[in-house]
């Protein structure tokens, strides 16, 4: 393994503690599996990336309804709603 120090904030140093005793870990432990699930979730798509993925996305669903842009606020509160 690889010797590495970090700072947290007093916050995160305690939530941290006391994340790692309710699940009977060292604090290195955790914060080693927490690198690992980083790690496999995948670098983050940069901007350049997900602005092409919204505009290749864009129109290839359809609701059924010819109004959408104009009651797309009610539209959306229905369906939060349900």
């Amino acid at each position: 393994m690889v010797r590495t120090q970090i700072q947290l904030t007093e916050e995160q140093a305690k939530a941290l503690k006391k994340m790692a005793a309710a699940r009977h870990l060292s604090s290195a432990e955790l914060i080693r599996r927490a690198i690992d699930i980083m790690i496999k979730s995948g670098p983050a798509a940069d901007p350049e990336e997900r602005r092409k993925r919204a505009i290749e996305i864009a129109g290839r669903f359809s609701s059924g309804k010819s109004d959408v842009s104009r009651k797309h606020d009610k539209y959306l509160a229905d369906a939060f709603s349900k």
